[in-house]
Formats: structure tokens, sequence, C-alpha cells
């Protein structure tokens, strides 16, 4: 089963029974209102993604600094064993044209190229969500803001971060490839 699926209805679930024990609201008021903050939450990703998706591919390609990935942070994915689970979680890509379950194509620059760019796009809409998320609670009165749609949106943070940690952890090695391909590329070119 997919990781984000699984966290996220054992969260919806978690959260509708806590306030449904502790009679924040009526049973079918929390369902319909831990649905709705959860819908919430895809759309404001979605639209996010489909923003950012418009963005100049220039803006995210592998030179870009704010994309680069520490050692540090290298050695704390590492420890983490993120390459254990990163193929657990949900890859939407390819509903923006551009898979990036697997390598398609390792040899071809281009290829790699558009594989960083959309990886970098990626970790910005995820970023970015980690806050808009929050937004939902603003659509609830209290104390449901508090008791329904911030716990969701803390749902929402997590299962980002766990997207942006396995897109980051993919760039160095990419990053790598693409470098190793474009010296190899300038070499053929240099030999003819």
């Amino acid at each position: 089963m997919n990781l984000h699926f699984l966290i996220i209805g054992i969260s919806m679930l978690v959260i509708s029974v806590l306030n449904i024990l502790f009679s924040t609201a009526t049973w079918y008021y929390v369902v319909i209102a831990v649905v709705w903050c959860t819908a919430l939450q895809f759309a404001l990703d979605g639209f996010l993604a489909i923003a950012i998706n418009k963005m100049p591919d220039k803006w995210f390609g592998a030179e870009n600094r704010f994309y680069h990935v520490t050692k540090r942070e290298r050695a704390l994915y590492k420890k983490l064993k993120v390459r254990l689970w990163k193929d657990k979680l949900w890859e939407l890509g390819g509903l923006g044209g551009f898979s990036k379950k697997e390598l398609k194509q390792p040899n071809n620059p281009e290829y790699i190229e558009k594989f960083i760019i959309e990886c970098n796009k990626g970790v910005l809409v995820h970023r970015i969500s980690y806050f808009i998320g929050f937004l939902a609670a603003l659509t609830l009165r209290q104390p449901y803001c508090y008791t329904i749609a911030i716990p969701v949106a803390a749902v929402n943070l997590l299962v980002n971060a766990l997207s942006t940690i396995v897109l980051r952890y993919n760039s160095p090695a990419l990053i790598a490839l693409y470098k190793r391909l474009q010296r190899r590329e300038r070499k053929n070119q240099a030999s003819t």
C-alpha cells in the first residue's frame, strides 16, 4: 500500500475518532469537516503544483544553488534510510506530464536535465505546501479549526516533508549523472 494513503487514512481516522470521543461536534459534522479539510489540502497542493509547473524551467536547473543538497543533508538522509522507503511514496509528477517514478533515459543529458528541473519544481511545491495547508483552518469555526483543520494541516506538512526528502535524496545522484553525461558529450564533440 502507498505510504501517503496509509498516513492520510490513519490520520483522518484518528482525528475523527478523537473529535467524536471528546464530543467536539456531532459525528457527521466531524467526518464532513475532516474530509473537507483533507480534500482542501489536495486542492491547494494541486493548484500550487499547476502554478509552479508554469514557471520557467531555467529557474529550476541543476546549477541553481537554492536546490543544492549539502553533505550534512545527505548524511541525514542516509541515517533516515530514505533508500529503503522512498519508493513507497506516491509520485504524481505524471499528472503534470513528467513522471519521476523511474529513470527512463539514463544516457540522455536533456532527459536528465528535465528530471532535475521537475525534481526541483517538486521541492518548491512541497516546501510551500508545508505552510499553505494551514489555510484550511480559516474555513472552520472555533474550536474545529484547532481540533480538525490544524491536525489535518500537520499531517499535510508531514506528507509533504517526506516527499521533499525523497526528491532531495535523489538530487545529488541526478546532478552527478547529468554532469558526467555533459562531460562525455563535450568529449565526443571535441573528438569529431
